[in-house]
């Protein structure tokens, strides 16, 4: 089988994988069906807020533990998987996830296979294909609770004005849902429609503080909490976490300039190894193909990409400091 034969087959197999992909992803699951009856019934617009946050109570787990899901027989830890997708909010059921990480890892291997790289690199490519999907998850993560503390000054201060104006908690957590835009209304939604439904307000809270595992909403839901338990101002206490989260803030943006230079240079350090590979591969790839088609050079590639991801490690927990 000559090269014209192999990369067409290469090709058409891509084709394939992509365009099953593409419908796995944009094809209507039953629960979105379900819901979009319920929203005929109930006549609510596709769009609104409250649709939203319903969508968001109506959605199953991603791994449905008491039924035997095959995730949870053949996933490490699907505890921690399971709550990692709950709190990226993804819009899409988790099955078709993982057949999205199916197919990179796939095509990782058939990459790896067409390039005649070393039986050693095709399992290793593979893997670093199907692990993309779990990075976006937590970089999705991180982006929903990065926007959620932006906002959570600002709804802590609405809670407190609308006590002060003699509506109860619940109201408030109603008004941060229908003034406010994003997570932060969606969560203080949920929590505002799970005591309506029935739930403690305390249990709620403490859902929301899993969901959103900072600092900020912790103090926020234990002085809810303790007034709950003991009484008090809550209107008081709400602004000085306010005031508290917005020093935080300050704090944290005087630590990002101070380090911004121990950040950047990690940046260059890390980025010139692969990048004068790069230029050598195609400046000059003879005197660097020893590092592709020998044993030796192939295990030197393993040994510094090893060195590369320490080096990685070690940089971010430095430069990371704490606030």
């Amino acid at each position: 089988m000559d090269n014209v034969q192999l990369l067409s087959m290469f090709a058409g197999v891509v084709v394939i994988c992509l365009v099953a992909g593409l419908g796995f992803v944009f094809t209507k699951s039953a629960g979105s069906e379900a819901e979009q009856r319920l929203q005929d019934m109930t006549g609510r617009a596709a769009g609104g807020k409250v649709d939203a946050v319903a969508g968001m109570l109506m959605r199953p787990p991603a791994i449905d533990f008491s039924q035997s899901d095959f995730w949870s027989r053949w996933i490490p830890n699907p505890e921690s998987l399971s709550k990692l997708y709950e709190q990226a909010d993804v819009p899409f059921p988790f099955r078709r996830f993982m057949m999205i990480v199916g197919v990179l890892a796939f095509l990782g291997g058939l990459v790896a296979f067409a390039f005649k790289l070393p039986l050693l690199l095709i399992p290793i490519c593979a893997a670093v294909l199907g692990v993309l999907p779990f990075l976006w998850l937590n970089h999705r993560k991180q982006r929903r609770v990065r926007k959620f503390i932006d906002a959570m000054p600002q709804a802590v201060e609405l809670i407190g004005r609308a006590l002060r104006a003699g509506h109860g908690l619940a109201s408030g957590m109603h008004l941060v849902a229908e003034e406010m835009k994003g997570p932060i209304a969606d969560e203080f939604g949920r929590v505002f429609e799970e005591q309506n439904l029935g739930v403690p307000i305390e249990l709620a809270l403490r859902g929301m503080a899993d969901r959103i595992p900072v600092m900020d909403v912790r103090f926020f839901v234990i002085a809810v909490i303790v007034q709950r338990s003991t009484g008090g101002d809550l209107a008081e206490v709400l602004d000085k976490i306010g005031k508290l989260i917005r020093q935080r803030f300050e704090l944290q943006g005087h630590v990002r300039a101070l380090t911004a230079e121990g950040r950047l240079s990690g940046v260059v350090l890390l980025a010139l190894p692969p990048g004068l590979l790069a230029f050598l591969s195609m400046s000059n790839y003879g005197y660097i193909s020893v590092l592709f088609t020998t044993p030796v050079g192939t295990k030197m590639l393993l040994i510094t990409a090893g060195l590369q991801i320490l080096g990685a490690l070690s940089i971010k927990k430095i430069v990371a400091i704490k606030v």
